[in-house]
């Protein structure tokens, strides 16, 4: 037993290796790769845009994305908006009453509506595609705010007619209320401004991100429509429509705002669902991409973005086994101090470089602050994420549960009953890992401790915001 701690402590950061390199690789083509240039203005007379609106009990934000979607500038007799709306709420009436307001003023927008919620977001796109008359289609969600000139900005490079799909960057409408928005901005600056930027210059496939993008109609009918089978429809029909020989563009220069999850509770939802998504997409997308005659460096990429949500379960092992070092001998597995010396560093560097590269792209003050909060949240969102691969994995099928959203109300109207495992394993986690560090500190090795009090430290954020959140009635997502 004595040497099999060792050897699984040294697999475990064998696995996990790959998952930095990864990263450091995306940030140098980022930075190695010219920009690519991209039509700036539309030739001839402007299509007809339909801009989709889909939603689901948004009570809090609805009028706020209506407003914003019929402030687009774009001529009335070429725009036209749906608001896709499943709500089984009082969202119904209020979106009615501002829907009507708009008509008033000679706005082209739809209230549709369906008997069903089938198929969830996919499903009220997908019956949003067979009723629109634009030959491009922006989608935004309930909780983005998009900039006026977003059609105008979004729709030169279809000038090109084999591009299927333009996306815009994320931006956030209060990045600084609190460390948690603070660290998701982070992430998802990385996400847009390195991740899809890298993979757009270099010439392989990146996904659409389910808003804040325009669509072209017959791209989307072409790839086989919105489908429902993952909880990331985006990131499938994406790479379908690349399969597809449809190409994509990025404009790292287009922003389009959206509210960030307030709390803890909110992240889980967004990110379980992404993670869930992310590992049916893989198991669904593969197979195709690994067929296809696409350059063997789209596929090894391809297969690096779909299946990055494994990093979880590894973490998550990481931090069990820590724990029960800690407490078993604190001794460091028995090992040298230059492996934990190259195990903090294999944890850390890659992701400062990344993310701190991501907030100096964006300017965002307080660097330092900011990347510790997002590799502590990252760390703590280990055993939620872990139980998402893990349904995945099991091939479960789960309803799309949406992100709760604030808006500028008080509190958030929607929320979801989220399972107690996690946050029971995670409470659990939390105490061995400081018990560990105590233990470690007071009779252990030295060379394992600021390991050891990393991962401490993200399980005892996030056990603590996890406390803060007040519990939630059991509603349908």
């Amino acid at each position: 037993m004595s040497e099999v701690a060792p050897l699984a402590y040294l697999a475990l950061l064998a696995l996990l290796a790959p998952f930095g390199a990864h990263r450091l690789r995306l940030l140098w083509l980022r930075m190695r790769r010219p920009a690519r240039v991209e039509a700036r203005a539309w030739d001839g007379p402007l299509p007809v845009v339909t801009v989709q609106l889909p939603v689901f009990n948004e009570a809090n934000v609805v009028e706020r994305l209506i407003d914003a979607a019929c402030r687009l500038r774009y001529p009335a007799d070429r725009l036209e908006i749906q608001l896709l709306d499943d709500s089984d709420d009082e969202t119904v009436a209020i979106a009615a009453r501002r829907i009507r307001e708009w008509r008033a003023r000679g706005v082209d927008i739809r209230h549709v509506r369906r008997g069903s919620r089938e198929g969830f977001k996919a499903g009220a796109l997908a019956q949003g595609v067979s009723l629109a008359r634009g030959d491009f289609l922006l989608v935004l969600d309930a909780d983005f705010v998009p900039p006026p000139e977003l059609i105008r900005e979004l729709l030169p490079p279809f000038a090109d007619p084999g591009v299927g799909a333009v996306q815009a960057a994320w931006d956030h409408l209060s990045p600084d209320a609190s460390w948690l928005t603070r660290a998701q901005a982070l992430f998802l600056d990385a996400h847009f401004a390195i991740e899809h930027e890298a993979r757009y210059r270099a010439g392989l496939f990146f996904n659409f991100n389910g808003s804040g993008g325009m669509w072209r109609k017959a791209c989307v009918q072409s790839a086989g429509g919105w489908q429902s089978d993952t909880l990331t429809e985006d990131v499938d029909l994406s790479y379908r429509a690349q399969l597809a020989g449809w190409r994509f563009v990025y404009r790292d220069d287009v922003r389009v705002p959206a509210e960030l999850p307030a709390n803890l509770r909110a992240v889980e939802i967004q990110q379980s669902r992404w993670t869930q998504g992310g590992i049916q997409s893989a198991r669904k997308l593969l197979p195709r991409i690994w067929r296809a005659p696409v350059p063997a460096a789209i596929k090894f990429e391809a297969t690096a973005h779909l299946v990055g949500h494994v990093v979880h379960p590894l973490t998550l092992t990481m931090a069990a086994a820590l724990a029960g070092a800690g407490w078993a001998a604190a001794t460091g597995f028995g090992l040298p101090a230059a492996v934990h010396v190259a195990a903090v560093l294999l944890a850390t560097v890659p992701f400062v470089l990344f993310y701190g590269s991501a907030g100096w792209i964006r300017r965002r003050g307080h660097l330092g602050r900011r990347i510790v909060e997002a590799l502590l949240l990252g760390l703590g969102l280990g055993v939620p994420l872990t139980f998402a691969v893990a349904r995945a994995c099991r091939g479960t099928r789960t309803p799309f549960v949406r992100t709760p959203k604030r808006g500028f109300q008080p509190v958030v109207a929607y929320r979801v009953r989220l399972s107690s495992g996690p946050a029971l394993l995670r409470l659990a986690l939390a105490a061995a890992l400081a018990g560990a560090v105590v233990n470690t500190a007071l009779v252990g090795s030295p060379a394992v401790l600021p390991f050891t009090a990393l991962f401490a430290a993200g399980y005892a954020l996030t056990t603590r915001e996890s406390l803060r959140t007040p519990p939630a009635p059991a509603i349908p997502g």
